[in-house]
């Protein structure tokens, strides 16, 4: 399984982000090719506790379960899935080139990450191992949903 912690894994995914331009349309989903790397951006910063978002209910109760499940599957994240607010992103286009800088120096972060007491709001505390799981799992999500 790929994981951002190797860092032939993080040069792939610099190279899909590198390739997106607003030409590139989604797939699946409302957000447009400026929206998705902000979101992306502010999914890293929540991996290293720049971003912090309470746990929900739900979560506390399926959330373990459900997180082995989504790391195990081959298949990635399922299209449409739901994020928290706080990760949303709206409003028009952006600078697309700083906004690829920006989720890029994200992606080079992963090679020192040392947030070990994450806490996912849906799916609860992570090892480091998940951490790195998922957040390829996120990233190839929304690279794919834009065709990268």
């Amino acid at each position: 399984m790929k994981t951002v912690f190797n860092a032939e894994v993080r040069n792939e995914l610099i190279e899909r982000i590198h390739s997106l331009t607003l030409q590139n349309h989604a797939h699946w989903g409302k957000m447009n090719v400026s929206q998705m790397l902000k979101h992306c951006t502010l999914c890293d910063e929540m991996f290293f506790g720049k971003i912090m978002i309470k746990r929900v209910f739900i979560g506390r109760i399926i959330g373990p379960i459900l997180l082995k499940k989504a790391l195990k599957d081959e298949q990635g994240f399922g299209k449409n899935s739901p994020t928290s607010p706080l990760l949303k992103t709206t409003g028009q286009q952006c600078d697309i080139d700083l906004q690829k800088k920006e989720w890029i120096s994200s992606i080079e972060q992963f090679a020192n990450y040392n947030n070990l007491n994450f806490v996912h709001p849906f799916f609860g505390p992570m090892t480091k191992d998940e951490v790195g799981l998922f957040a390829y799992k996120h990233a190839d999500h929304h690279l794919r949903q834009f065709g990268a």
